[in-house]
């Protein structure tokens, strides 16, 4: 079963969150949070911190990590792990992966003609929204 990670990184004033506009299949045009596969013999977290500063330049000291929430695709054969945190100063994104940009967050992340995941984002903020006292901590 192939492991995969999405990483929601909030901005230090806790007001944005950095996404990405899919420039290839799946959800080719769509926002995303950035994210990768897990590789073999590496934890969940050590693949989090590495999609994260190779997708966006944003490293372990910038910013600490906490694994939210799982979910498992039993069909697809894979399963996705979710981390959240917040900088703990302006960093300077950078990459080519995918257009990287700082999304306001009043937005409707639910909207599936707009954001990729069949409304998991809009899931997945939610459950940050009602844990951010520790994961979105000074």
């Amino acid at each position: 079963m192939q492991g995969y990670n999405v990483i929601m990184i909030y901005s230090k004033e806790k007001d944005r969150l950095l996404m990405c506009k899919r420039l290839k299949e799946p959800y080719k045009g769509l926002s995303n949070l950035v994210g990768g596969k897990i590789e073999p013999g590496e934890t969940g977290m050590e693949a989090a911190y590495r999609e994260l500063l190779e997708e966006t330049g944003i490293a372990k000291e910038d910013v600490v990590l906490h694994h939210v929430m799982d979910f498992q695709y039993y069909f697809q054969q894979c399963y996705v792990e979710v981390y959240a945190g917040k900088l703990k100063r302006d960093v300077k994104i950078s990459g080519d992966e995918n257009e990287l940009y700082w999304s306001n967050l009043d937005n409707d992340f639910f909207d599936m003609s707009r954001y990729a995941g069949e409304g998991n984002i809009g899931h997945m903020i939610e459950q940050v929204k009602m844990s951010q006292e520790i994961i979105l901590a000074d």
